[in-house]
């Protein structure tokens, strides 16, 4: 399928589901992702936070997880035409942007291009990895600035079911895929 119609369908397949349904979803996703990953104090984790009106994985469990066991958090910010990353703590100072976005309210970049874990919201990966957004591009310009030994995980509600016929030479794919019942990895010879 074309990305504008599985960006449809998947944005469609989010709306359907409670606000119940998407957090116990979330929660199995964390659970996931912690069960196979195994982040440690003192890892750094890029991780977005959700967009509440898209239904977007929940996030903000993620990040009091990896507070409470003393992971550093890094988060996105739009400044200008840039996501920079903004590293965060239990004290930071957030407000709303634009796109109804909880973001620090710090335009400080951290400098930082070497993640363990990077986070990365999608609608929806096939797969191979690839994976659409919300058509902007500010990941695969992200993917490109950071160090290429950072992992970049996608988190998604649901299978990849579904080939994306339309990948663009500049998409770069996911190296995992982490839904509420399974973790996919898209290197060759790995589970």
């Amino acid at each position: 399928m074309l990305k504008a119609e599985l960006r449809k369908k998947y944005m469609q397949k989010r709306k359907a589901l409670s606000s119940d349904e998407a957090f116990l979803l979330s929660e199995k996703i964390l659970d996931h992702f912690l069960d196979y990953f195994k982040p440690e104090k003192g890892q750094k984790v890029h991780v977005f936070i959700p967009i509440e009106k898209f239904k977007e994985i929940n996030t903000g469990i993620f990040i009091d997880a990896f507070l409470q066991n003393n992971i550093r958090v890094f988060v996105p910010k739009v400044v200008a035409d840039d996501l920079i990353s903004v590293e965060i703590n239990k004290d930071t100072a957030f407000e709303t942007s634009g796109w109804g976005i909880s973001e620090p309210i710090s335009n400080e970049d951290s400098g930082e291009l070497h993640f363990d874990y990077v986070i990365t919201p999608l609608l929806y990966s096939d797969a191979e990895g690839n994976r659409i957004g919300y058509g902007k591009g500010f990941y695969d310009a992200f993917f490109q600035s950071i160090s290429g030994a950072s992992k970049k995980i996608g988190v998604n509600y649901f299978s990849p079911d579904e080939k994306i016929d339309d990948v663009w030479e500049n998409d770069i794919p996911l190296d995992y895929l982490v839904t509420p019942t399974e973790v996919l990895s898209f290197f060759k010879g790995e589970e």
